[in-house]
């Protein structure tokens, strides 16, 4: 039997105008925004409609991120009375799929995520921390080179040929030198504010266990899947921990569409800016349905 999962893209896939239709031209769209905004005690319709500079500041990015993945999916299931089987989400994203399993509600999703993004802001001084893109070498050898060096880790399996590592700048620079000698095509250094996921975010984590603290978290109505684990969670004790953990360990997303495919999910509509996570379950596997819903008309295109 087919399976449909809703994923939802992280952190760098936001732009000025992300879900503004959504906002203007539907009730439950505009509600969750303006919803965010009580919580938040700022326009959230401000910052993710007019140009600033707030959005791309991972504290502002990180609630403006998941309120319009969150008020997409909304709009969706009440338009189009499309559900999904299955959540997942990249980093940030997961927290789109934690209120999509019913695990966490929007408003909580929102406020903790909009605490992470602080957090993780102020946990490494600009400058210190770096990220990188190696592009076409197996994850197997990029591991291998990073096995034997010290302050950098990868950060994201992507999709077979795009690896993200992750750490102190010297010590990423240095890897990307090394990895193109062991045959990378390109190593890019990516345009980021902090060292994500890797260990010297660590204390953020740990910080965002104490807030989770404060969360209620419920049993999930679907699984979703885990970006520590690549396997499903199911149980409401699972989720604090590996959310604790998401801050500093890898992003495993391959591994997580490669757990959905096994299950039998044959449908991938991603939810929220961008097609980035579509361009990598398209290089995962050629077997499955992938859709993009980021504006209106992508939902009446395709559910209509």
């Amino acid at each position: 039997m087919s399976k449909i999962a809703f994923i939802f893209p992280g952190q760098g896939a936001q732009y000025c105008g992300m879900g503004q239709d959504f906002y203007e031209q539907t009730a439950i769209g505009k509600e969750i925004y303006d919803m965010a905004s009580g919580l938040l005690g700022f326009s959230v319709p401000e910052l993710c409609f007019e140009k600033n500079d707030r959005l791309d500041i991972t504290e502002y990015t990180q609630a403006a991120m998941v309120t319009t993945g969150i008020a997409m999916m909304r709009v969706m299931e009440a338009e189009k009375g499309v559900r999904p089987d299955v959540a997942a989400g990249l980093s940030l994203g997961e927290y789109c799929a934690l209120a999509a399993a019913g695990v966490m509600s929007d408003a909580d999703a929102i406020l903790t995520v909009r605490q992470r993004g602080i957090l993780m802001q102020e946990a490494v001084p600009a400058g210190i921390g770096a990220m990188a893109a190696i592009l076409a070498l197996d994850a197997s050898k990029i591991e291998e080179v990073l096995g034997g060096m010290e302050g950098v880790q990868i950060a994201n399996y992507n999709c077979p040929g795009q690896i993200v590592i992750s750490g102190k700048k010297e010590a990423v620079e240095e890897a990307n030198e090394k990895l193109l000698a062991a045959g990378a095509k390109r190593a890019l250094m990516l345009n980021v504010s902090g060292p994500f996921h890797s260990s010297m975010l660590a204390g953020a984590g740990e910080k965002l266990g104490e807030v989770l603290k404060g969360v209620e978290i419920l049993t999930p109505r679907i699984p979703y899947v885990a970006n520590v684990t690549a396997g499903y969670v199911t149980e409401g004790d699972m989720v604090r921990p590996l959310l604790e953990k998401q801050v500093s360990s890898s992003v495993r997303w391959q591994q997580s569409v490669e757990t959905m495919l096994a299950d039998g999910v044959d449908t991938f509509i991603e939810i929220g800016p961008g097609k980035t996570l579509a361009g990598f379950i398209k290089k995962i596997t050629r077997d499955a349905k992938v859709f993009n819903i980021e504006k209106l008309e992508d939902m009446e295109a395709y559910f209509s």
